[in-house]
């Protein structure tokens, strides 16, 4: 340790380090960083349940701004996983968690002070979402620190408690919704903010407190530029595109699809708000707890055979919307299971990333320390560049619904659902193409048999 909070010479690999206090470091860290990045996840998906407290009689707001509003919210939120993934490096794990609590301070205060103002101008709505994006940045500098932490053997399931941890924050600030509108109607939203505003304070405290920063290689511009010059880093991130993309598109755009629903059965605003928002928390919820398990099947089964089977079921899914459009039972079970198995595929893809940079590592010349170093620095890149181009299937998901609901059919979202069902196909095909379809006698054990075939970039 130097100082009180960095840490000199972090190497998890070591066996012996590790058993004697390392892997408690490891813990701690971990713990602080689900933490975090649990509560910028739900404030990055906030204006998914303040939509549902905005009567567009009382606010002027449209079906199709709402999806807009959420799609902007994605946007920022996917684009700003490019610079916090070099934040860690440069700035240090517990110090760029703190910070990056600490700032979501102001679209939580801003949520406030527009909702307690309604009719305010679409752009106003557009920037605070915009804002609350800075809560999806919190992903990348997360999941690229606990890489850091981790032993190649153990990254699957840290990486897919830590991810699972986080998109959990989807569910909960739904849930909280859910209970506001419950007990105090759709007038009263500021209660879902006022509690984030404390939770943000907790969690940039701890992170102050029980946080460390890791001093040694990570990922800088020069790791970044390698990375996307790497033809994994492509494939991979089309593979996230599917998988992340539709949880974090889903999450933001399924409660207003069965809020449309239930209002087309004849219900009132406010009853198809509380009966949308009863069920949608389920979706987000099982799709992240199922990040976990798909980290650890990855682990014992490889990232790229589960991946596949996940696409193939949510080609299965997709096609369950497309004959079961029109039934709000039928969705709501196609939606549940999509999310399930897109929250499976999150976990076996990013297992796929550390084991294709350290299976590249061992053809190059270095010794054992190179190779970690550059397998490190790789594999977080790639997990921030992946994480930012996943996050922008969110936003085609958005927007692709919101065309659906506002074209002339009538407002089915029956093409939307094709749509997606192809997406998957091609996805699968290139899981299969790329990381599974390799000649057995290249394969080395475990995960790395989709890997060895395909290492030159």
């Amino acid at each position: 340790m130097r100082g009180s909070h960095t840490i000199d010479h972090w190497d998890p690999e070591d066996t012996r380090a590790w058993e004697a206090g390392g892997s408690a470091i490891a813990r701690r860290n971990l713990l602080w960083s689900v933490v975090a990045e649990h509560v910028g996840f739900s404030v990055w998906s906030l204006w998914s349940v303040m939509v549902l407290f905005m009567p567009t009689e009382v606010y002027g707001i449209s079906t199709g701004d709402k999806f807009l509003i959420g799609a902007v919210a994605t946007l920022t939120g996917a684009l700003l996983r490019f610079p916090y993934t070099m934040a860690t490096t440069r700035f240090g794990g517990r110090n760029w968690t703190v910070f990056s609590a600490v700032v979501l301070l102001i679209p939580v205060s801003a949520t406030i002070i527009l909702l307690a103002n309604p009719g305010q101008p679409l752009w106003m709505y557009l920037v605070c979402a915009a804002l609350t994006g800075f809560g999806g940045g919190n992903f990348a500098s997360s999941m690229t620190n606990i890489n850091a932490f981790y032993p190649q053997r153990l990254k699957g399931w840290a990486l897919g408690l830590n991810a699972g941890g986080g998109n959990l924050g989807v569910p909960a600030v739904q849930l909280l919704g859910l209970l506001v509108l419950a007990w105090a109607g759709d007038t009263e939203p500021y209660w879902v903010c006022a509690f984030y505003l404390v939770a943000l304070v907790i969690a940039g405290i701890g992170a102050a407190v029980y946080m460390d920063n890791l001093d040694g290689p990570g990922v800088d511009t020069a790791a970044m530029r390698s990375a996307l010059k790497n033809r994994h880093t492509w494939t991979i991130s089309l593979l996230y595109i599917g998988t992340f993309g539709s949880f974090i598109g889903f999450s933001f755009a399924f409660a207003q699809v069965l809020a449309i629903d239930f209002r087309a059965g004849g219900q009132s605003a406010a009853d198809a708000a509380l009966h949308a928002a009863s069920i949608a928390f389920i979706g987000p919820l099982l799709g992240s707890i199922s990040r976990v398990y798909g980290g650890k099947l990855a682990d014992r089964f490889g990232g790229s055979n589960v991946t596949l089977s996940v696409f193939v079921g949510m080609i299965g899914a997709a096609a369950i919307l497309i004959a079961g459009s029109g039934s709000l039972v039928t969705m709501s079970v196609a939606f549940v299971l999509l999310f399930i198995l897109s929250g499976m595929g999150n976990g076996s893809v990013y297992k796929i990333i550390p084991s294709v940079f350290d299976a590249a590592s061992r053809s190059l010349p270095l010794d054992a320390a190179g190779r970690a170093a550059y397998s490190r620095s790789m594999s977080g890149a790639v997990i921030g560049i992946a994480g930012a181009l996943g996050g922008l299937g969110g936003v085609g998901i958005n927007l692709v619904l919101r065309q659906a609901y506002q074209s002339g059919d009538g407002g089915s979202p029956a093409w939307a659902f094709i749509v997606f069902a192809a997406f998957y196909a091609v996805a699968a095909l290139v899981t299969w193409r790329a990381y599974v379809a390799v000649p057995a006698t290249a394969a080395p054990a475990n995960e790395s048999a989709p890997v060895s075939g395909t290492m030159t970039s």
